[in-house]
């Protein structure tokens, strides 16, 4: 099977990271699971265990907020597939950390086109997780709209680069672009 880059959307417990895994697992070989998110409070600390106890015990972790780039371009190329999990938390990640919020939107947009950069130079499929937020009401906050704002135009820069693309809902995949390969 050729490289592939999947992008699976969907809201909170819509079943993204379920399926991201399945369709990691049906790649074989070795898999790499990307995860971005950080223990902030118990509540994600709980989260963050219940993911792990849901991924294979064979599958590599490797746990990066912020630097994708960097921790991806040494490794990647030694797994069969990448799976990331999630761009959302990486994107509120960036816009938590930086100290202008609008010198902080291109950077977001910069760093995806480096990370989509360190799939194209790679020979892994990649199956990417994030968060639709474009379907709900408009955040009451400055910081909130950034967040949607760039989190929608991330998964829009990724969507055009994907081979396929999925939208889940209730448990269910719903193809948005499937390539032919």
């Amino acid at each position: 099977m050729s490289k592939r880059l999947t992008l699976v959307l969907g809201g909170v417990r819509a079943g993204k990271s379920s399926y991201a895994q399945r369709l990691a697992s049906e790649g074989g070989g070795r898999v790499l699971f990307v995860a971005t998110a950080e223990a902030g409070d118990s509540d994600m600390a709980t989260r963050i265990q219940a993911h792990r106890r849901d991924r294979p015990p064979d599958w590599d972790t490797l746990e990066e907020p912020v630097d994708l780039v960097g921790a991806l371009s040494g490794v990647a190329n030694r797994y069969d597939t990448v799976l990331l999990d999630c761009l959302t938390l990486w994107v509120s990640n960036l816009l938590l950390r930086s100290t202008d919020i609008d010198s902080s939107r291109t950077g977001i947009l910069t760093e995806t086109e480096w990370l989509l950069d360190v799939f194209r130079r790679g020979s892994a499929s990649w199956v990417v997780v994030s968060n639709e937020v474009g379907l709900g009401v408009v955040p009451p906050t400055r910081l909130g709209r950034v967040f949607a704002d760039e989190l929608g135009r991330v998964n829009q820069f990724v969507a055009a680069a994907a081979d396929d693309v999925y939208f889940m809902a209730a448990g269910l995949a719903m193809p948005l672009k499937e390539s032919s390969d």
